[in-house]
């Protein structure tokens, strides 16, 4: 390892999304490695279990006051307070996550700004697109990035114009010892031995369509549990759906769980169908406890993983057929895991590249 460093990490807040879980990971991580870490959050919300010897300051610049006069004034000071609490801590690296709208006006800092998601690749309406790529660029242009995955770069360089040396990839660290020991909790009874599972927040991009449709056309028997929350709404069309294609004695939905690991690894294999990801977490958790994974090739992320052996198990996005066929060939003859189908994602491979920032 270099000599110990000092990470200032800044997010919104801690509630819900992968996001909020990589950077406590990633905090807690390079902690325990022997750096300095503090979080500063924005406000005060909390749904994501903190670790108890991780420095989180809640600096609650963000309020119901500045939402409802939100503009870049407003943003200024917003990043003038955050900027006095850094200047008490002098940090060597500055992490900003999900709260580039505010500490884009930070300067003076060695500061990234940690890009999780492909919002380029998930929209084919052009004048979303061309938004999203101003945006883009009026917050990164000329600054230092991290992508969590080659297709974020490749999006943000290729599509938004960034500078390619200005984009550096790191993957998201994972704690595999910690996602074991929480996968041996007790989990409430399924009433079934063997199922497939899907993990994912209730939204349009998650496409728990396209994953019924071809569950339905596969033919299985093992049974489908989906696990999530969201949009009363989402929830209820997923619902719908579920009655119409008469999966109601095979597919169970189980709600949100905070530790959702002890389900995915009894799993037979989780599966992922969305339209857009960034880098998608739960992929490369069911690796670790060695479930075994089928996705479709959605921008961005899958691909990154899937590789080897795996590959089989990726599959063109909208052909919803090869999915079918995936899960029928999973339900039959479920792939082994090994550990070189997750080592790139360990900790020891990535925090000590962000000890080189």
């Amino acid at each position: 390892m270099t000599s110990s460093k000092r990470f200032a990490f800044i997010i919104s807040d801690f509630y819900g999304g992968g996001a909020q879980k990589v950077l406590l990971n990633t905090a807690e991580g390079l902690r325990l490695r022997g750096n300095d870490v503090k979080v500063f959050t924005l406000r005060e919300r909390v749904e994501h279990h903190i670790p108890p010897d991780l420095n989180v300051v809640n600096l609650g610049v963000i309020n119901k006051l500045t939402k409802a006069f939100s503009n870049v004034f407003i943003e200024k000071l917003q990043a003038l307070f955050i900027k006095k609490e850094l200047d008490k801590y002098c940090p060597d690296v500055v992490i900003s996550c999900s709260c580039d709208k505010i500490t884009r006006h930070l300067t003076g800092y060695n500061i990234y700004f940690w890009v999780h998601s492909n919002s380029l690749d998930s929209s084919l309406d052009k004048k979303k697109v061309k938004k999203e790529i101003s945006k883009i660029r009026k917050h990164y242009l000329g600054r230092k990035v991290i992508a969590v995955s080659s297709g974020i770069k490749d999006a943000l360089v290729l599509r938004a114009g960034l500078e390619e040396n200005d984009v550096s990839v790191i993957y998201n660290p994972f704690n595999q010892s910690l996602i074991r020991e929480k996968a041996k909790e007790s989990l409430y009874d399924l009433s079934f031995e063997e199922y497939f599972i899907f993990v994912g927040t209730f939204e349009r991009r998650k496409r728990h369509d396209r994953l019924l449709s071809a569950y339905h056309n596969s033919g299985v028997k093992t049974p489908l549990v989906i696990l999530g929350k969201g949009k009363p709404e989402e929830e209820k069309s997923i619902k719908n759906l579920i009655k119409k294609l008469g999966l109601d004695d095979r597919v169970k939905l189980i709600g949100y769980h905070e530790n959702p690991y002890p389900f995915i690894k009894k799993a037979k294999s989780l599966i992922l169908t969305s339209d857009q990801e960034g880098l998608p977490t739960v992929l490369i958790e069911a690796l670790f406890l060695h479930t075994p994974v089928i996705s479709v090739d959605c921008p961005s992320g899958p691909r990154e993983i899937l590789k080897g052996n795996l590959k089989k198990f990726l599959v063109p996005l909208n052909d919803e057929s090869a999915l079918s066929e995936a899960i029928r060939e999973m339900d039959d003859s479920p792939l082994e895991i090994n550990v070189d189908n997750y080592r790139d994602f360990s900790e020891d491979a990535v925090l000590p590249k962000f000890e080189e920032l």
